[in-house]
């Protein structure tokens, strides 16, 4: 009869999932950087690559830690997020709105990373691991910090400026958008 498997067992899993994520986020990255035609974003993109590889180090710290071997399993939501951000760069859109749709990609990623590395340190506090839960909070903040730097290039400029390109002959965005806050603003009301 085969053993089951514990709570343990599946952490070393999420573990091993997140470790393989963060390898082929490093290629990833390395695209979205060359993609790229805003310097800001660039080097966003090549900064979170450093600390990328940091995060594979440290994975490799917590596997040490827990006396286990630093070896991945194929993390298909990773792979999934990789493959559709490929097909973001195949279209043919102008500079402005490939930069916002790459910060989109990102952002995909850096959800699924706070998502995945928030479960990783729960699990790491509930069983008492808490050098890897340590270790694990740091990679966490520095996703949350990734994130929050695309969001910022998206809302400084970038989406503003990818919508101007999307309706060149329309009304100026900041009057369209303003009437539009407005029906929303009055709807709430009623």
């Amino acid at each position: 009869m085969a053993e089951t498997s514990t709570f343990h067992d599946a952490f070393i899993e999420e573990l091993r999932d997140m470790y393989d994520g963060e390898k082929q986020l490093t290629k990833a990255l390395q695209k979205l950087a060359k993609a790229s035609s805003n310097p800001e974003l660039r080097q966003t993109f090549e900064s979170h690559l450093d600390e990328t590889r940091g995060h594979v180090e440290r994975l490799e710290q917590v596997f040490e830690g827990l006396d286990e071997t630093a070896r991945g399993k194929h993390c298909e939501g990773i792979a999934g997020i990789i493959e559709e951000g490929k097909s973001i760069m195949d279209e043919d859109f102008d500079e402005t709105t490939m930069d916002a749709c790459l910060i989109a990609a990102g952002q995909r990623a850096e959800h699924y990373e706070m998502a995945a590395y928030g479960t990783l340190v729960a699990w790491a506090e509930a069983m008492g691991h808490s050098e890897a839960a340590e270790l694990l909070q740091l990679t966490l903040d520095e996703e949350k910090a990734a994130d929050k730097k695309l969001s910022g290039l998206a809302e400084r400029g970038i989406n503003q400026t990818a919508a101007r390109f999307a309706h060149p002959d329309d009304q100026p965005s900041g009057t369209a958008r303003s009437g539009m806050r407005k029906g929303v603003e009055a709807k709430g009301r009623r």
